[in-house]
């Protein structure tokens, strides 16, 4: 494993790369509001990340990573349009995985712009990719936007919707909740009997948990209503099994993709992004004839993405994280701009990681 001072020293030269592109240097510091990142993911983030209290400030977060915090200084008191620089520490609980690291160093590049987000897709991407050269790395990339379109799209209820959009990054989660809402599964017995009661349920017996009445009888009655409600169609199930299936290289993906589309026309706007990204990433000298794209990939990554997602993998050493990954936030500036909003992308790197394949490879 690399020693400390070869991992700032290269994170260091990683950075100067980024500042020539016309990233400004920032550094957030190590600890966070927690509720900041707690309003965002729930309580989720906590089986992830280092969780303090201060008597002063609140509850506290070691840092999981940079993204947000640089959001929320940009949305704050940013330029348009903006680039961004940073390295440091960041912290991550790995409690199912005691052999990952908890404290290692990330170094990235963020840029906030509105006038051409394919353009800053392809900018990013390219400067990673620059970046990690030489060290047989396989790029995968993908298009969370994809996904959350044809959610939007489906014929049934904004409640349905709203479920299936919470769980896109939980894929056994949203493929349970695809299979109840189209009827391909049967409800369990013990919520056909709590379908089958009427009137409210609380007060019947003795109350335990920190919901109130009120939120228990809502909850059960949007159960009831839910259950009115039509199953989602086979023709839709299938286009969008289809859908969550394609892994190919971009121009054959996107051909996939048109066909698909005619089942589900709400992607064609988010086809017509991919298809300006590939333009803009050929643009910038990548080979997008032999990069992969899936779909799928990304969903079980940092909840923030909403579009464009991408990695760079040692498929030698299948047992390490990806040495560089990245992808849009759109929707990310808009819930901590306070009614504002930017286009942002953004990607980091691990600077120990590349110092291990480079001295494998030497």
């Amino acid at each position: 494993m690399p020693n400390r001072s070869d991992i700032q020293a290269r994170a260091a030269r990683l950075r100067v790369s980024f500042e020539a592109a016309g990233g400004l240097v920032v550094d957030p510091p190590l600890l966070q509001p927690a509720g900041t990142l707690l309003d965002l993911y729930g309580e989720d983030i906590r089986a992830r990340a280092y969780v303090t209290t201060d008597a002063l400030r609140g509850e506290q977060m070691l840092r999981p990573d940079f993204t947000v915090p640089v959001v929320q200084m940009h949305m704050r008191d940013g330029a348009e349009p903006a680039r961004y620089t940073y390295s440091g520490e960041v912290f991550r609980r790995q409690e199912l995985d005691p052999d990952r690291m908890n404290e290692y160093v990330q170094v990235g590049y963020e840029i906030f712009d509105r006038d051409n987000p394919a353009s800053a897709d392809a900018e990013v991407f390219a400067m990673i990719a620059l970046q990690v050269r030489g060290l047989n790395l396989r790029a995968a990339t993908g298009d969370i936007g994809i996904l959350m379109a044809a959610v939007q799209g489906l014929n049934t209820t904004d409640r349905r919707k709203a479920a299936l959009m919470r769980h896109i990054w939980r894929p056994r989660r949203f493929r349970a909740l695809l299979d109840r809402f189209s009827g391909r599964v049967e409800l369990p017995e013990s919520r056909k009997k709590l379908l089958s009661t009427e009137g409210p349920l609380t007060g019947t017996s003795v109350e335990i948990g920190k919901r109130s009445r009120a939120e228990i009888d809502a909850r059960v009655e949007a159960l009831r209503e839910d259950a009115t409600v039509a199953p989602i169609s086979e023709n839709e199930m299938l286009a969008l099994e289809a859908l969550m299936a394609v892994r190919e290289t971009v121009p054959y993906a996107l051909e996939q993709l048109r066909d698909i589309a005619v089942d589900l026309p709400a992607i064609t706007p988010a086809l017509d992004r991919l298809e300006a990204r590939a333009a803009a990433l050929a643009a910038r000298g990548v080979s997008v004839e032999n990069l992969d794209f899936e779909v799928s990939f990304g969903r079980t990554s940092m909840e923030y993405y909403d579009g464009f997602v991408f990695g760079f993998y040692a498929e030698a050493r299948p047992d390490l994280p990806p040495i560089a990954s990245g992808g849009r936030y759109d929707a990310l500036t808009r819930q901590l701009g306070q009614g504002a909003e930017i286009p942002a992308v953004g990607g980091v790197l691990r600077p120990d990681l590349i110092l291990m394949l480079e001295e494998a490879q030497s």
